[in-house]
């Protein structure tokens, strides 16, 4: 996709994290695309992970662990950071990340001292086999870079409250989010300030309905998705 038409195609947003409505049998279902509010382009690359991008950035997320915690309190999210090619560099710091739940409240990044007292190990061991690639990184990003906002206790690293970004990096990691009365169901956003713009990427937990039917159904949903791109 050329460049000049990221901003043009903002709105199309896209799909699979919102309500679907199945029509008949014989055709694919379609889907109600969440609106982000912020110039971007949106993709799903499987029934978990999500792309969201800009002439600034890159943001890629794996939820697939996140489904399988509905009502738990405690948000563990796979994470996938580049700026585009030819961008300044960037220090992102903790301040910049944030969720929106669907009853409408914003809720930031927790803090190493509150990830620390959670004990978040049950979690984490869930996590990796509850898990899904999020190796979509643009061709620009070729150097791995760690996304160190929380560390592991067992293992000899630390945490940082800043990262430097730049257009060759693909940062990855974990991000941590403390959620009260537990994750629900329903249309999620992980807000992510850059230096001269936001990204917004929408994830939905499923109801197990709608789970089975992105299932059955991806490989229509996506190809839905390209062909609106092309609009």
């Amino acid at each position: 996709m050329k460049e000049k038409r990221l901003l043009p195609l903002v709105l199309v947003g896209l799909a699979c994290l919102c309500v679907l409505t199945a029509g008949l049998r014989a055709q694919a279902p379609r889907v109600n695309i969440p609106n982000p509010g912020v110039p971007q382009i949106t993709t799903l690359e499987g029934n978990f992970t999500r792309v969201a991008y800009n002439n600034e950035a890159y943001t890629i997320i794996g939820y697939q662990l996140v489904q399988r915690s509905i009502g738990e309190e405690w948000m563990l999210l796979e994470v996938g950071l580049s700026l585009r090619d030819k961008t300044p560099d960037f220090k992102l710091t903790r301040g910049a990340f944030s969720i929106e739940t669907p009853d409408g409240k914003t809720i930031p990044l927790a803090t190493i001292t509150e990830h620390r007292q959670a004990d978040t190990r049950a979690l984490e061991n869930r996590e990796k086999v509850q898990r899904d690639s999020i190796n979509y990184f643009p061709p620009n990003a070729s150097r791995a870079c760690r996304l160190g906002f929380f560390a592991d206790p067992t293992q000899r690293i630390v945490a940082y409250d800043e990262v430097t970004l730049t257009d060759q990096s693909a940062c990855v990691g974990r991000l941590y989010f403390h959620v009260p009365g537990g994750i629900k169901l329903g249309q999620h956003w992980l807000n992510v300030k850059f230096a001269n713009s936001s990204l917004r990427v929408p994830f939905r937990i499923f109801t197990p309905e709608e789970e089975k039917l992105v299932s059955k159904n991806f490989k229509d949903i996506k190809k839905q998705v390209e062909e609106a791109f092309k609009k």
